[in-house]
């Protein structure tokens, strides 16, 4: 069998804890990585996911807002978080996975989403956004992160023309200005990570994982973005047999997520 993680923007895990249960029940990931949970750690819906057969847990929650959290089928160690920017904020949790006789890391990122003005001189938030940007590729040059390493999440930036719904309108957008996709794309080559999703489905498609809730029919509008991602070293993802973004999970229930769970198969 093999080892599938998944990643999902659950916009509030006690909200749609049943919705979360569902989707381990249909889709069986050994690790799932969630992000905006918006709980703090003593408010983790954990009897839930040990119900459903998830016993292992890393939270970092935050009161109201933002919260990462991995939950695993497979025990987790070495559980660690780090803060970034020199602020409180929940955005990062890493665990240990030991794997057919492979240690893997696996870090869960909530990338700032950056406000609505792309302008760091009058925007605060997006000045925050590309700061993490920036501290990220600075920890990413550590030599720890040469080999046995993912990173997941919602990184709040559609990189490629082909992650948007109009690359020629969102050029002015958070999420898709250049100096965001710039900065992504440094990340990404400087330390050979692989794009999982991207290495299964060719970039000339169009692809997305979130859809705004403004519109009053998403999958008509269709006006998405692929602001969720998994990202391995090249170890690891020249093993990898598998990707997917499960569009439908957009327009499930009567108060979904506005972004849909990211599988990767790894070996």
């Amino acid at each position: 069998m093999p080892l599938t993680i998944a990643t999902w923007n659950i916009n509030s895990v006690r909200l749609r804890a049943p919705m979360v249960v569902e989707f381990l029940d249909r889709f069986k990931p050994d690790v799932l990585c969630l992000q905006e949970i918006k709980c703090m750690n003593e408010q983790f819906p954990a009897q839930v996911f040990l119900d459903a057969g998830y016993a292992h847990h890393a939270v970092n929650g935050q009161k109201a807002y933002h919260g990462v959290a991995t939950i695993s089928r497979l025990p987790l160690s070495n559980i660690s978080s780090k803060q970034f920017c020199k602020k409180l904020d929940a955005r990062h949790i890493s665990a240990q996975v030991e794997f057919d006789g492979k240690s893997i890391n696996v870090h869960n990122f909530y990338v700032p989403a950056g406000g609505d003005v792309a302008d760091p001189a009058i925007n605060e938030k997006f000045e925050h956004k590309l700061g993490f940007l920036d501290e990220m590729h600075n920890w990413f040059t550590h030599k720890s992160f040469a080999a046995g390493q993912v990173i997941v999440g919602d990184f709040n930036i559609a990189p490629h023309e082909n992650d948007v719904w109009s690359h020629k309108q969102l050029l002015k957008v958070v999420s898709h200005t250049p100096i965001e996709t710039e900065k992504l794309d440094t990340i990404l080559a400087s330390g050979n990570w692989v794009d999982l999703v991207r290495k299964h489905i060719p970039v000339e498609n169009k692809l997305y994982s979130w859809w705004s809730y403004r519109a009053k029919n998403w999958d008509i509008s269709d006006k998405g973005r692929r602001l969720d991602h998994i990202w391995a070293t090249p170890d690891i993802a020249t093993n990898s047999t598998d990707a997917q973004i499960l569009r439908d999970a957009r327009g499930w229930g009567e108060k979904p997520s506005d972004h849909v769970p990211v599988i990767a198969q790894l070996f």
